[in-house]
């Protein structure tokens, strides 16, 4: 396995932060106007949110908002695109796992990022994937 251009804690922080301003926060406020109810207690928008993190990045290789913003994606660990699967794994198992560590695998994944050398994080592990600035088109092959 060669890891090609990883992504580090930073940069993938910045697309987080991105991402949940660009989906979460208009979404909470639609569903707050068209309903007049808490977003915090919608199970819609967290299923809405799910799936986007699951099936955007199969349709849009890699990316989901914030990444494609950063210029990172993420692919499986031979740099092939992630599919439907490998999106499951790396969502609902990740946080799956963050949940029932009461959230000190973040923790653990945020150091495994900003010092391993192949930057990857639990939910990278448990699905196979890692975060790359390589493009779509970009060749792992030059790497080696």
């Amino acid at each position: 396995m060669n890891i090609y251009r990883p992504a580090g804690f930073w940069i993938r922080l910045g697309a987080v932060v991105l991402d949940y301003l660009i989906t979460s926060v208009p979404l909470a406020i639609i569903f707050m106007l068209a309903t007049g109810k808490d977003p915090n207690e919608s199970t819609m928008i967290s299923i809405i949110l799910t799936l986007y993190a699951i099936l955007l990045p199969v349709y849009w290789n890699g990316y989901v908002i914030g990444k494609k913003i950063c210029g990172i994606r993420i692919v499986k660990k031979d740099g092939t695109q992630v599919g439907f699967l490998t999106m499951i794994l790396r969502v609902l198992v990740g946080g799956l796992i963050y949940g029932v560590t009461f959230g000190i695998g973040v923790i653990v994944s945020a150091f495994m990022v900003g010092m391993r050398e192949d930057k990857r994080s639990i939910h990278d592990f448990v699905a196979g994937t890692y975060v790359t600035y390589a493009l779509p088109d970009e060749s792992i092959e030059k790497s080696e």
